[in-house]
């Protein structure tokens, strides 16, 4: 079993940058790919980013590439997300997910394991 806590997140202006967070508890946590989904009001979950229990591949979804960056520490048992230059588009709640063991998948029903999330508004 996995316990996954967000953290991080806030109110900040279009253009700021922000980082996010997520504290892992479980042996497993290490030997699986960890992602960040969103979900902004109203619409449904979407991929954000995800990383391989290694750290060695990567996934980004098209309208965060080249602005956030997502890693993960396995000695501290944590995977963070990086978000630069954010847009008002990018408000939502932020879910951290693992648990999945094959490649770094965009699907959520692939990942086992979720956070509660934390918000994050972006002014503009």
């Amino acid at each position: 079993q996995v316990q996954l806590v967000e953290s991080g997140g806030g109110l900040v202006q279009a253009g700021a940058s922000l980082r996010l967070s997520c504290a892992a508890s479980g042996r497993t946590f290490s030997s699986s790919a960890a992602g960040w989904f969103r979900q902004a009001p109203g619409k449904e979950r979407e991929f954000v980013a995800a990383i391989s229990g290694s750290g060695g591949l990567t996934n980004y979804a098209d309208t965060v590439k080249g602005r956030f960056a997502i890693s993960r520490d396995n000695a501290k048992n944590t995977v963070d997300l990086q978000m630069r230059s954010l847009k008002p588009e990018d408000t939502a709640d932020y879910f951290c997910a693992a648990g999945a063991f094959f490649g770094v998948p965009r699907r959520a029903n692939e990942y086992r394991y979720w956070g509660q999330g934390t918000l994050v508004t972006v002014s503009s």
